[in-house]
């Protein structure tokens, strides 16, 4: 399976314009093979949306995810994209997966960053969010969520080949640190391919790193974006190529 991370600007407090841009990296994604396109954390809304979070907040289904289905199908590939889910009891930080065909999914972030996150959005508890795409057991965080070892662990020990994490990562030393490192740490010592996908660019509020990476389970970095800029970033996913990785790591059959 081949897999493509969308590391994007989004136009803040305009969910027409972002589902445009997301369209056209669909359209771009589908033109060069892949099966699966992956936007950032809040991608629909921007992340610096703030006190505009309460307006743009839409249900898990909806017309604005009525419309990513429409883009996937469309296109004939899947997408995840991350976005303001309102339910009757509060606002999440969520991402929405479908493949077009009718399969769709909702993961909410369970590590809210910061003072920021939690003054908009309500924390999830922890969960493991798992659905199946072209043969390949895929896996849900949101940017936080991934820097908690156990988060990942949960998802490789629920037969995760793929943890697809949507991501709007801040500029800064220890942003560059996460992206450069922390991330091909996770898929080395869960023996799983980690897609980090990251905002570019600034907002009113934030400034972000870029640094969209999709790591294997050797732990070696298959596709990269640079610090700045937009970018479609690219790589298959094939978890028999890794059988020799899985042999010599063995962390989770000798799990305690």
């Amino acid at each position: 399976m081949k897999i493509a991370g969308y590391q994007m600007q989004p136009v803040v407090g305009d969910i027409e314009a972002n589902l445009a841009k997301i369209e056209a990296a669909a359209e771009t994604a589908a033109s060069q093979g892949a099966d699966l396109l992956i936007a950032p954390e809040l991608a629909l809304t921007g992340y610096g949306a703030a006190d505009k979070f309460a307006r743009l907040a839409t249900p898990a289904q909806g017309p604005v995810t009525d419309r990513l289905s429409e883009i996937a199908e469309s296109h004939g590939l899947a997408i995840v994209a991350g976005f303001a889910e309102q339910t009757h009891e509060a606002v999440f930080n969520s991402a929405f997966f479908t493949d077009g065909k009718g399969q769709t999914a909702v993961y909410r972030k369970c590590n809210l960053y910061g003072p920021y996150e939690r003054q908009w959005f309500r924390q999830e508890d922890r969960r493991q969010v798992l659905v199946t795409l072209g043969g390949i057991r895929m896996g849900f965080l949101i940017c936080y969520d991934v820097e908690f070892p156990e988060n990942v662990r949960q998802l490789a020990k629920g037969g995760a080949d793929l943890v697809v994490v949507p991501t709007a990562l801040p500029k800064g030393w220890s942003g560059d640190f996460i992206a450069e490192h922390m991330i091909k740490v996770r898929a080395f010592e869960n023996q799983v391919f980690v897609a980090y996908i990251n905002h570019c660019g600034a907002d009113d509020l934030f400034a972000y790193a870029g640094l969209s990476r999709i790591a294997a389970p050797d732990g070696k970095l298959l596709a990269e974006a640079a610090a700045a800029g937009e970018a479609l970033i690219a790589a298959a996913i094939e978890p028999a190529a890794y059988a020799k990785s899985r042999a010599e790591n063995t962390y989770l059959a000798d799990l305690a």
